[in-house]
């Protein structure tokens, strides 16, 4: 009984303090830099949506206003960091955008995701003996 007591008191005291692993959460648009530079007063919604893909927040109040918004928590108290990039439209042509994003994550995110569960493709069983 004195075991089981001193296993739950080591438990319930290093949840609290963050010791305990967090699996880092990636959710959202994650936008390229070079996308963004690609946008242009008088695109339409099809460019947009060709550069920057569809919003994340599809609003039908506000049909002339995409948002793409992206959440990341990687540290282990499991603070969220929030960026949210707006894109404004009138007679569905851009006017302008504001906002912010994970500018540099998308490769960082495909090199750190290979190394932390491998690659997620199965391997290619007719390539053996170079055929």
């Amino acid at each position: 009984m004195r075991n089981l007591l001193l296993v739950a008191a080591v438990a319930l005291s290093t949840t609290g303090c963050g010791i305990i692993y967090k699996q880092p959460i990636y959710q959202g648009n994650l936008i390229r830099e070079d996308a963004v530079a690609k946008l242009q007063v008088g695109q339409s919604k099809q460019q947009v949506t060709a550069l920057l893909g569809t919003p994340s927040v599809p609003d039908p109040f506000h049909a002339q206003r995409w948002d793409y918004t992206s959440t990341e928590r990687v540290n282990r108290l499991g603070r969220t960091d929030v960026k949210n990039f707006v894109v404004y439209f009138e007679n569905d042509v851009v006017t302008r955008w504001e906002g912010d994003y994970f500018p540099a994550n998308d490769k960082a995110l495909a090199q750190q995701t290979v190394r932390q569960f491998g690659r997620n493709l199965p391997k290619d069983k007719k390539k053996k003996g170079g055929r």
